[in-house]
């Protein structure tokens, strides 16, 4: 593959980047509905077209921040070429599918800055890398799920206080139906920050093929197709992970499960807006930690929680790696 490509690679690149979009919320799908369906609240055939839903709508809220620190924030925009994107894509496509298989609930945002940056990395070096965007975007791996966690404990200590005179039936009645609008927030937030992801590759490839003219931009269409391949994905839900973030890290009750979605939400929320490209993953898992530790330490399975943080530390690599591969797998095919 060279620099200039021909349209028929341009659509089958674009299309591999929507069934990145896809598995990312097939992948994901834990992450909005598995507080929700834990507690009871919803049946998970139900809870997914509820998740699916808001993970759509998501573009009427947000703006492209996200997608934009994507597309011309992580690499040098010269760098980028078919290639380039072609290899990011299965270094995050693979690394998404192991983790789905083994039910551990990774980041398909930093698979996917993985893959960027390996196969950035293996065209130019170093140099390729734009590090004041990259160091954003790592920071972001320690700051998501610590905030996430921070705003849970404090949420769950201020309703506890708020129901201290009511009976824990009233209590559970209450938090069930505002877990609709708990798990609505973090599904928008959701979709807002990680649809986004996939726009900017596609952006930036058309950018890179001279479609978008002198000024990088995100065509509507882009934007549609992104949502919608996100949402269904999501459809399909990703119930291995549901295991294991709704059940197995911590026993969740309808009001910790809203205190967990609203925690992440707002991290979610905050983070898009600032056009910092956070793990929806890393968030939840931190907000659900959180909630677990404010009833006591021992309600966390801790030994579950670290092997989710040891797959957070070797995502970015594990990516990088495989996209490295993929991207001078590319440079022995014949130029197309």
């Amino acid at each position: 593959m060279d620099a200039s490509i021909g349209l028929p690679i341009l659509v089958g690149l674009i299309a591999v980047a929507l069934l990145f979009d896809f598995l990312n919320g097939l992948h994901d799908a834990a992450n909005s509905i598995a507080t929700i369906v834990s507690t009871r609240v919803l049946r998970p055939q139900y809870a997914v077209f509820w998740a699916a839903f808001f993970n759509f709508i998501a573009f009427l809220v947000f703006g492209l921040h996200v997608a934009n620190t994507i597309g011309t924030g992580i690499i040098e925009p010269s760098v980028i070429d078919a290639s380039v994107i072609f290899a990011a894509l299965v270094g995050a496509i693979v690394w998404n599918v192991v983790t789905w298989g083994l039910g551990i609930p990774s980041s398909s945002s930093h698979a996917l800055i993985g893959g960027l940056l390996g196969a950035g990395l293996a065209k130019a070096g170093l140099s390729a890398a734009l590090w004041s965007g990259l160091s954003k975007a790592l920071l972001a791996i320690v700051l998501s799920p610590l905030v996430g966690f921070l705003l849970a404990l404090v949420l769950v200590a201020i309703v506890s206080w708020a129901s201290v005179r009511s009976t824990p039936f009233a209590v559970d009645r209450a938090f069930r139906i505002l877990q609709f609008v708990s798990a609505s927030l973090y599904s928008l937030g959701h979709g807002g920050n990680d649809a986004q992801k996939t726009m900017g590759i596609i952006a930036v490839l058309l950018y890179s093929q001279g479609y978008l003219g002198s000024e990088f931009s995100v065509p509507f269409w882009v934007v549609i197709s992104c949502q919608a391949a996100m949402a269904l994905g999501t459809l399909m839900g990703g119930w291995r992970i549901v295991r294991t973030m709704g059940l197995r890290i911590t026993k969740l009750t309808p009001m910790q499960g809203f205190c967990a979605e609203t925690g992440g939400a707002a991290t979610l929320f905050m983070a898009t807006f600032l056009g910092v490209p956070v793990s929806t993953t890393h968030t939840i898992t931190g907000a659900i930690v959180g909630v677990g530790a404010a009833r006591r330490m021992s309600a966390v399975r801790w030994n579950v929680a670290s092997s989710i943080v040891y797959a957070w530390v070797i995502t970015i690599p594990a990516a990088a790696i495989v996209a490295a591969l993929a991207y001078w797998a590319t440079r022995l095919l014949p130029a197309m």
